[in-house]
């Protein structure tokens, strides 16, 4: 049962990521796009089958004292401003011109490589909540296995690559500017998280003390 919820799930997310794109390039005849897509939605499919069940709701609906909740709907409509500019772009007014093929190759592996990444994380992580709060409702505690090994916040991490990686298979490089804002507010995030977790959840110092890098590792 569980294995068709993720097969229905990810067959709507993967449907609407398509409209978008494809309605707004005017055609369907963007192999790339498909390519993105089916290796996008093969990861998610594979999220959706081995993430905790109870983080999915937590994540729909974050628990009792959660704050910075509006991010999510920010980075939402930035994500869609990317989507709608890529398909612009690639389908109809040809901003950005040829992106050489291997280039696109290297960023599908790229894309693939991040988006990974970070689904490693929310599998790792069942506290992987979309809100900032202290999950003591669901006995929270510090998570230090998986890519929690060598960075504090890989999700993070991982989505962004991701999401400049997906611009460029698409084709688009004007795509990437409203990722931009949304780097912006992903270190913002990450700031006040961490922020957060140092001064609420119990054992996270010692934890940062082991695992030096936020973000990035071996730069920050």
């Amino acid at each position: 049962m569980r294995i068709i919820q993720a097969i229905l799930k990810a067959t709507v997310f993967e449907g609407g990521l398509a409209l978008i794109l494809f309605g707004s390039a005017g055609r369907i005849n963007l192999p790339w796009v498909w390519t993105l897509l089916a290796v996008h939605g093969t990861i998610l499919l594979i999220a959706l089958m081995f993430m905790d069940p109870t983080l999915a709701r937590e994540r729909v609906k974050p628990g009792p004292g959660a704050w910075d909740q509006s991010l999510r709907r920010i980075l939402t409509v930035l994500l869609l401003a990317h989507l709608v500019i890529a398909g612009l772009d690639v389908g109809r007014f040809h901003w950005s011109g040829l992106i050489a093929p291997p280039v696109r190759t290297a960023a599908l592996v790229v894309f693939a490589c991040g988006m990974g990444f970070s689904i490693w994380a929310v599998i790792a992580n069942r506290f992987f909540s979309s809100a900032i709060r202290l999950q003591t409702d669901r006995g929270h505690h510090v998570v230090d296995t998986g890519p929690y090994r060598w960075v504090r916040h890989p999700g993070y991490a991982g989505s962004v690559v991701a999401s400049i990686a997906g611009g460029v298979v698409i084709g688009s490089w004007w795509s990437l500017l409203p990722l931009a804002l949304m780097g912006a507010l992903v270190v913002r995030r990450l700031v006040l998280e961490d922020a957060f977790l140092h001064r609420e959840l119990e054992g996270y110092a010692t934890y940062a003390g082991r695992v030096r890098y936020k973000l990035v590792p071996g730069l920050w």
